[in-house]
């Protein structure tokens, strides 16, 4: 059976193209998807639908990244859930200040292609 059924996938990206684009290679990948172009209504949906992993960005309208991600991480509910950074900010200290707040891990945009983070979900969500 295709493991990635059923899975239920939260992007958070203010970025419309790249939104679009994660949104269809995932959707035809088998997964379900859902998102948000703010923080604060990811956050939202983070907590309404309980999702299997969230693909966020730091730079985003409303609330920060780095915030919803603390508050992830504060609310029991969704803590355990698996978090995929993707961003345009590369400094060693924004990515160590992501992986402190508990990122599991980070990508940034310039440096990846859509495989690689199929290829990271399929290995997230699959250990």
């Amino acid at each position: 059976m295709d493991s990635s059924k059923n899975k239920k996938i939260l992007v958070i990206e203010d970025e419309a193209t790249l939104q679009k684009a994660l949104n269809e290679v995932l959707s035809n990948e088998g997964y379900e998807v859902i998102s948000s172009l703010d923080g604060s209504r990811g956050l939202e949906l983070a907590q309404e639908e309980i999702p299997d992993l969230i693909l966020l960005d730091i730079i985003l309208p409303k609330m920060d990244g780095f915030e919803v991600l603390k508050r992830i991480k504060k609310d029991d509910k969704i803590s355990q859930i698996p978090v995929i950074i993707l961003t345009n900010l590369s400094d060693i200290s924004d990515i160590q200040k992501a992986l402190d707040l508990g990122a599991t891990t980070y990508l940034v945009k310039a440096d990846f292609h859509i495989e690689d983070v199929l290829k990271k979900i399929e290995k997230i969500l699959n250990t």
